[in-house]
């Protein structure tokens, strides 16, 4: 009977305190995820401004080129551009705008953001895409200045929370 109290501690214990971790760690995930997003329009704004690429181009190199992780994405974008025909550039943007919220842990404003060069690419010429890239990449620094204060803030509590409500759940059965 001790033995099965031990157990079912330990699993209460160790449940709550991952649950409390992978809460904790969408903060980070953000943070990360955000830096990894603004690289990849840096190089699609290189790709688009300074080397005049063509669209579907640019965006597989940035694929290519940038961090696995979210430079996919840009991948997907190409497809549906490409596959669907769709009429502007901004329907394609907007078909991934699910994966933006559930792989990446992206908030509304991030998405918002990133729908909005959606919006703008290929709607003007280079010096107004320019223009647009630079607004775009200053409300993405923004908002990674935004996601380090919260994960400063949060990711820690929110770790701590998990163990001390293991331990209060332990002691509250013992």
């Amino acid at each position: 009977m001790i033995l099965l109290k031990l157990i079912s501690a330990i699993l209460i214990f160790l449940t709550s305190s991952t649950i409390g971790y992978l809460y904790g760690k969408t903060f980070s995930s953000r943070l990360e995820n955000l830096i990894y997003f603004e690289q990849c329009i840096k190089m699609l704004e290189t790709e688009i401004v300074y080397g005049a690429t063509p669209l579907p181009e640019a965006l597989s190199n940035v694929s290519k080129k940038g961090k696995s992780k979210v430079s996919y994405i840009f991948e997907e974008i190409k497809s549906d551009l490409l596959l669907n025909k769709r009429e502007g550039v901004y329907y394609s943007f907007l078909s991934v705008e699910d994966k933006l919220y559930e792989d990446f842990h992206l908030i509304k404003e991030d998405v918002e953001i990133f729908l909005a060069l959606g919006r703008v690419l290929g709607t003007s010429d280079r010096t107004d895409q320019q223009k647009n890239f630079i607004l775009i990449l200053n409300q993405i620094a923004a908002q990674i200045l935004e996601a380090r204060i919260e994960r400063n803030k949060n990711e820690k509590l929110y770790r701590s929370l998990g163990v001390i409500t293991g331990a209060g759940i332990i002691i509250l059965l013992i």
